[in-house]
């Protein structure tokens, strides 16, 4: 006679801590170090998804940041990114929309998460290169949007500074997007000059579509740990 045993997962959410709620939508921070083996899953979870992915039992170094959504049975997850914890340089390691949920605002929700991660340690930040092609699309087009909004708002002449002092994305990035803008221009005389007015750029945000999943920032019910430096705006050149 043989025998069989069973066990049923009773987790009916993420573990870690929610540090966001907005209706049906929550954010839950994990500490791979406190939760090695569900992170260790998580991250072989995206290698199927993921070609690039090498990294899923080294997961003491990182946080993660699971979006999910909630019904009567529990919160679902969506996807996640990560973050090394004492790494200064990038603000996100990695990230994954879960494929039926790709075209539902996920990605862009977890990436403005992550940039107000950075804003409230005062720091910029950017992601770890290199990006897939995908990767860089939806970063490009996440960086359009925020630094056309910080146009919009500036009342003095914008720089570099100023740009990221608003958006918390990295110098290089922002010159990145700048050009692909075509917001740059050149002279020999001025160097590179910033060149808009803001009714072309409301004219350009006006074609955008609304993003499905909006964050919230006041929704956010986090901070740092311990005190950093002030924010790095230095502009480097």
């Amino acid at each position: 006679v043989s025998t069989q045993s069973t066990w049923e997962c009773e987790m009916v959410r993420p573990p870690g801590v929610e540090v966001y709620r907005d209706g049906d939508i929550s954010v839950f921070e994990v500490d791979g170090a406190k939760e090695k083996v569900w992170c260790q899953l998580l991250c072989l979870l995206a290698k199927l998804f993921l070609d690039h992915k090498t990294l899923y039992f080294d997961v003491e170094p990182f946080l993660f940041y699971i979006v999910t959504h909630w019904d009567e049975e529990g919160a679902h997850i969506r996807g996640y990114f990560s973050k090394e914890k004492n790494c200064w340089e990038t603000n996100l390691a990695c990230i994954l929309t879960l494929p039926p949920f790709q075209r539902d605002g996920y990605g862009t929700f977890l990436i403005k998460l992550s940039y107000e991660l950075s804003k409230r340690e005062k720091r910029l930040g950017r992601p770890e290169r290199p990006l897939s092609d995908l990767g860089l699309r939806v970063y490009l087009w996440y960086w359009k949007i925020a630094i056309l909004k910080s146009l919009l708002v500036m009342e003095e002449p914008p720089s570099l500074v100023s740009i990221a002092k608003i958006t918390g994305i990295h110098h290089e990035d922002i010159l990145l997007t700048l050009t692909q803008l075509g917001l740059l221009q050149f002279s020999t005389e001025k160097g590179h000059e910033l060149c808009f007015t803001k009714e072309h750029i409301n004219e350009y945000l006006n074609q955008i579509p609304k993003p499905k999943l909006e964050f919230k920032e006041e929704l956010l019910q986090w901070q740092p740990n311990k005190a950093h430096l002030d924010l790095d705006t230095t502009s480097p050149v």
